[in-house]
């Protein structure tokens, strides 16, 4: 392969801003945008510019190189799909407003597409006819679409994002299991070589279905995902995973329920307060609509509810807020006074903690009055029992007990034992070794691609910019002419010796840039090394500097060539 040719910041579009975007939230938002790697087209819609591309291609090519060793199959579907395969297996619907439809000319229907697992599907099932034409791993490198209602933190969560994803096709529930491996195996490996501080995690499989599901998070403060970490185990969950046993307890000798007057406490502080009581005594009843009808969730007052976890225990439903015009339709619910007892034509679910026997303060129903002695299975009835509570910090650990860490991460990747769910619903079989048809089992496999740039930035940046790791960066060396004819003389000749020993250069040759700004943008950039042609050109010596350690020294030409290239 030919030396990639010395790229020229004179030529290059990439311009950098001293100030922050008014609307970034995060800090790969801030610097990517800053340093000139990518641009906003529209909400959720990103542009990349040519060093955002470079470094894109970088993360493609390790993770082609990482599926390829598993002897996974690249290949490329499209990403304007049609509704049918999508409406076979209920995704159509599941997917709700996530999902961007749209129709022909001649009205028939299409989406674009969010994952790929109907269309692998039918790939396999027009392709392989036989067990000996399994088992198969499949990929592609591909831009996806989902629709998110707030498209925020930049490349973090966008509507149109670049991802690898893969699925496996097998014949027995063995072979998805070694299936499912090779893929933890290569995902390991992708994000060491990227660089990536990550997590193994458990995790829920949502509309993908399935059964075993685990994510690959890495620790940031701008991550949307919290995950648990137990200090004494091996358990890591996302906390959307996390569940507890449901554990009676003997609610015998409670006397009987009794109505107290508490004026003026619609929120469980107000009530705790007014009682003399912690909160963790009393029940608190969120009401929402599921499809339109009320459900109402009962919890512990000093916990939260969890909506993402109500919304996968209902999913593919609607769920919403109950608002004001739902309690005036309803007489008998009354704001800030809601309980469990006496509720009719309302679902009652409730957290596994407000087990059998349990008694709680909760509401009376009525206006100012709450109830004491309030018993679950005695006083009320609940339909069923969820884990929907958000996981606090010091929760015990579902394995040993211990008071688990929560942490904020970034999604990266996700890995799914889908099983039979796919290959049910477009009856994708292959005659077995009897000559008898035999259900295909199937696994799915996510990377996030942009996703990890974003991820990479919010890791390894400090107070001065981004700092790539080397195999991800846009370039190996970023050589910096001072600003004089000598010093930009001696960068130029530098930067020609050491694309032709094979490294990626990026050469700051712009006329009229100072050198401070020079210096500023080399370290905004990121470049891993930054070889400085500056005040003893003329002797042939120049600085080389670590972008990551701050370590400098001064260096022949041929010193800096030899330490860059070694």
């Amino acid at each position: 392969m030919a030396n990639a040719p010395v790229q020229r910041m004179s030529q290059l579009m990439a311009k950098t801003l001293r100030d922050d975007p008014a609307d970034a939230e995060v800090l790969s938002h801030k610097l990517l945008v800053r340093a000139g790697y990518v641009r906003r087209t529209a909400a959720g819609i990103w542009s990349w510019l040519p060093l955002g591309k470079k470094v894109l291609s970088n993360i493609e090519r390790i993770v082609r190189e990482e599926m390829d060793a598993i002897g996974a199959q690249e290949v490329t579907l499209p990403a304007l799909l049609p509704r049918e395969p999508y409406e076979a297996t209920g995704r159509w619907d599941e997917y709700g407003a996530e999902l961007f439809r749209l129709q022909d000319r001649k009205g028939g229907d299409y989406l674009l597409g969010p994952t790929h697992e109907e269309i692998f599907t039918l790939l396999v099932k027009d392709q392989c006819s036989s067990y000996k034409d399994l088992p198969v791993i499949l990929y592609q490198i591909q831009n996806k679409f989902r629709d998110e209602a707030r498209p925020r933190a930049g490349i973090l969560r966008g509507r149109e994002f670049l991802m690898k994803d893969s699925y496996s096709f097998d014949t027995e529930d063995e072979g998805l299991a070694k299936s499912y491996a090779l893929h933890r195996q290569a995902y390991q490996r992708v994000f060491e070589r990227l660089g990536l501080d990550y997590r193994i995690v458990a995790a829920t499989a949502g509309a993908m279905g399935g059964s075993k599901s685990e994510e690959f998070l890495a620790p940031a403060e701008a991550g949307e995902d919290t995950f648990a970490d137990c200090p004494n185990c091996d358990f890591a969950a996302n906390t959307e995973a996390i569940s507890y046993e449901l554990q009676t307890v003997d609610g015998s000798a409670v006397p009987a329920a009794e109505e107290i007057p508490t004026p003026d406490t619609p929120t469980i502080e107000t009530l705790a307060a007014s009682l003399g009581v912690p909160a963790s005594a009393t029940l608190k009843n969120l009401l929402v609509k599921v499809d339109g009808e009320i459900v109402a969730v009962g919890v512990p007052g000093d916990r939260e509810v969890d909506l993402g976890k109500v919304e996968e225990h209902f999913a593919p439903a609607t769920v919403e807020m109950v608002t004001e015009t739902d309690f005036a339709e309803r007489a008998d619910l009354v704001r800030g006074y809601v309980g469990p007892q006496g509720l009719e034509k309302v679902t009652y679910i409730a957290d596994p903690r407000v087990a059998p026997g349990t008694a709680w303060i909760t509401g009376a129903n009525k206006d100012g009055m709450h109830a004491k002695n309030v018993v679950a299975g005695r006083d009320f009835e609940v339909s069923e029992y969820v884990d929907v509570v958000v996981v606090q910090e010091g929760d015990p650990c579902p394995k040993c007990g211990t008071g688990l860490k929560l942490d904020r991460a970034i999604e990266i990747g996700h890995i799914f034992q889908l099983g039979r769910k796919y290959a049910d619903a477009l009856k994708l079989d292959v005659l077995g070794q009897n000559g008898k048809p035999v259900r295909v089992t199937m696994g799915s496999y996510g990377i996030g691609v942009s996703r990890a740039v974003a991820a990479l930035a919010e890791q390894t940046a400090d107070e001065k910019g981004l700092c790539w790791p080397a195999e991800v960066a846009p370039a190996d060396v970023h050589v910096v002419a001072a600003g004089k004819a000598l010093q930009t003389e001696l960068a130029l000749e530098v930067s020609d010796k050491l694309a032709a020993a094979g490294l990626r250069v990026l050469v700051d040759d712009r006329a009229g840039v100072s050198p401070g700004v020079k210096f500023t943008d080399a370290e905004l950039m990121g470049v891993p090394k930054i070889l400085v042609a500056g005040r003893r050109s003329g002797e042939g010596v120049v600085e080389l500097k670590d972008r990551r350690t701050g370590e400098r020294e001064e260096l022949t030409v041929d010193e800096a060539i030899a330490r860059l290239t070694a």
